[in-house]
């Protein structure tokens, strides 16, 4: 049995299944403020600035203003590439396929529900041919949006978990964020090739040839430097955006799908068989737009983790559950 809840300020209204109708109006006025979404909005607008000025930096450290105006260049025509072709990428990337209504007649129906829920565009469904158990949200921006799933995650949760990994996925379209984390993903890989390209630049370059116009950095030791910190500065980064992003789908997607417990159960399950499972020819620069980590984690690669851990994600859903009753 499912509810319909007319909620003002909304488009339409709220459904969901009847379990989650009691606690729900206490789960909305305890879930984020407009002013705590709008904090978070900012404060990611200021950490993919950073970003941008990283790679503008490189590029000034490798040509001194030329390299400067090629570097502006290069960032506006990326960040156009982002914007309107970053779905495509991602997806002829992962070899997936769109899904029907005929194909997957419930998961469409959990995403028809979820997207009226939020006021959004029925966002279109693709399946990625891998085991592994994942999922993540691209497009421009909610009108062409998409969901992807893999086959493993299909296998593995239960309708209710599958409820909440797709609400959290529709935050991520709610928020736009599916488009800044696209875009900082090529931005971060662009300033790894920059570096390389400095430092190469530094080696046959000598330490007094042109040093005015490669912005003072002069020399191997400039760019030995530039090579090593200008990739972790851009890492480091990108950690931040993606962390700060995925809390706040997570509560939003809590909101969304009515059921945080049954999101926070769908992430035990993801971090558990992902880690066993990892996915196959994953691109590191995609990382942060999948749920979980698509990689087996492990030693060093944990410092770096574009996503927070699971278990602090688990003890917020609970959190919020447990202030909804």
């Amino acid at each position: 049995m499912q509810m319909r809840l007319f909620l003002p300020n909304r488009p339409g209204s709220i459904i969901m299944p009847a379990e989650h109708f009691p606690g729900f109006l206490q789960q909305m006025a305890l879930s984020a403020s407009p002013e705590h979404t709008m904090t978070s909005k900012l404060k990611t607008l200021v950490l993919f600035s950073l970003l941008t000025a990283l790679f503008l930096a490189v590029g000034g450290a490798l040509g001194g203003r030329e390299g400067l105006f090629m570097a502006f260049i290069l960032a506006m025509a990326m960040n156009f590439f982002s914007y309107w072709c970053s779905d495509s990428i991602v997806l002829k990337m992962y070899r997936a396929q769109e899904l029907s209504e005929t194909d997957a007649p419930t998961l469409h129906k959990l995403v028809a529900e979820l997207a009226y829920n939020a006021g959004l565009p029925k966002p279109r469904l693709y399946l990625v041919p891998d085991d592994s158990p994942n999922a993540f949200a691209t497009g421009r921006d909610p009108q062409h949006a998409v969901i992807a799933v893999t086959q493993g995650i299909l296998k593995l949760l239960n309708t209710e978990e599958l409820r909440g990994v797709l609400a959290h996925e529709m935050s991520h379209i709610a928020n736009r964020d599916i488009l800044i984390q696209s875009c900082a993903a090529v931005l971060g890989t662009a300033i790894t090739y920059l570096a390389n390209m400095l430092y190469y630049a530094s080696l046959f370059g000598g330490a007094s040839r042109n040093d005015e116009n490669r912005g003072g950095l002069g020399g191997a030791l400039g760019g030995i430097a530039m090579m090593i910190l200008a990739p972790l500065a851009a890492t480091l980064i990108r950690m931040a955006i993606s962390r700060s992003r995925e809390f706040l789908a997570d509560e939003t997607g809590a909101r969304i799908s009515g059921s945080p417990l049954s999101l926070a159960s769908a992430l035990m399950k993801l971090e558990a068989y992902s880690s066993r499972i990892p996915l196959r020819n994953a691109n590191p620069a995609t990382e942060n737009m999948f749920i979980v980590n698509p990689f087996t984690a492990g030693g060093i690669q944990n410092l770096f983790r574009t996503h927070p851990t699971t278990e602090e994600r688990v003890e917020r859903l609970k959190a919020i559950a447990g202030g909804a009753h």
